[in-house]
């Protein structure tokens, strides 16, 4: 005890992004940051994700200037129209119009931003929640942590797209009613994963130490366990974006999400199904838009998980 209490806590702490020696490089031994990038860039697959990822949060914020028309404006002589490489068609309108004769490239632009937004905002308000649910539940037990379990354990018994649709049509379509609902439940993802984290590293020698020496358990929980679980609660949060993008396109899809004429790729999915054999590319461009966000986030999220992860390096 006497060996502990000459340590300093800041030192009996390991969070994963202090400064690993290296003795390959010396005194100039990348921190942890640049070990995760150095593991991320050999997975190909997961810098083709980054790079798709990085280039949709660009042409969502640069909606605006690249947008060729306004995704609202109704053109009745040019409803129907076909992408620029079938017959009938012309580069004013790349991808073609929709129904009333809105321009689908626009529409598709301003789209992800629909999507993308929902998705950051949902994950953002619902990681944070279930980080600090999981830290409550994990380190405190007892009673808190079967009250808490108790509630993930009655939200998980629902299927998320039913408890979704219901709260919906509760509350009304809308942007705001939407991340309400999507929020409700997704929170218990990243308790559940922060929490098993937080058995697994409360009962660890330098959070022994920190006890020992009077820290306070809030102390103890976001200062020398948080950044131990911190790795997974990103990872979880970066994968789960993409499954909130598929469930704003599926809300929207069936009118409780986005409401018209705000673009939504879900909301342009939907116009198109009544013809999807005629004017195919209404519903087919937004829908390859979902698979490629989709896919690229999680192509990203993979990679993210392994590289964040020592137990799956080489």
């Amino acid at each position: 005890m006497k060996e502990l209490e000459s340590l300093p806590i800041r030192e009996m702490a390991t969070p994963w992004l202090e400064v690993e020696a290296d003795p390959r490089q010396g005194e100039g031994a990348p921190t942890s940051w640049r070990l995760v990038w150095r593991e991320f860039r050999k997975n190909r697959p997961a810098l083709v994700g980054a790079v798709v990822v990085l280039i949709l949060i660009g042409v969502a914020l640069a909606a605006p200037w690249i947008a060729p028309h306004d995704p609202a404006q109704i053109n009745p002589f040019r409803r129907l129209q076909p992408p620029a490489w079938m017959p009938g068609g012309s580069w004013e309108y790349p991808l073609g119009t929709d129904h009333l004769g809105r321009d689908l490239l626009s529409r598709l632009i301003y789209g992800s931003r629909v999507s993308l937004a929902v998705g950051a905002v949902v994950v953002l308000i619902a990681t944070t929640v279930g980080v600090v649910m999981g830290l409550i539940s994990g380190y405190f037990g007892g009673w808190i942590d079967t009250v808490i379990q108790r509630v993930v354990e009655i939200l998980l018994a629902f299927p998320y797209l039913v408890l979704a649709i219901a709260l919906m049509g509760v509350m009304g379509p809308g942007l705001v009613n939407l991340l309400v609902a999507l929020v409700y439940k997704e929170w218990v993802t990243a308790a559940r994963v922060v929490r098993a984290e937080v058995l697994a590293v409360k009962s660890r020698e330098y959070v022994e130490a920190a006890r020992a020496l009077g820290a306070s358990g809030t102390r103890i929980m976001f200062r020398h366990i948080l950044p131990n679980v911190l790795a997974s609660a990103v990872v979880i949060a970066t994968l789960r974006v993409a499954w909130v993008i598929l469930m704003e396109a599926s809300l929207s899809f069936l009118g409780l999400g986005v409401q018209p004429p705000t673009p939504s790729w879900g909301v342009m999915v939907a116009d198109g199904r009544s013809a999807i054999f005629q004017q195919w590319w209404i519903s087919t461009f937004p829908g390859l838009a979902i698979l490629v966000t989709v896919l690229a986030i999680n192509l990203l999220g993979e990679g993210l998980r392994d590289a964040l992860d020592p137990r799956l390096r080489e």
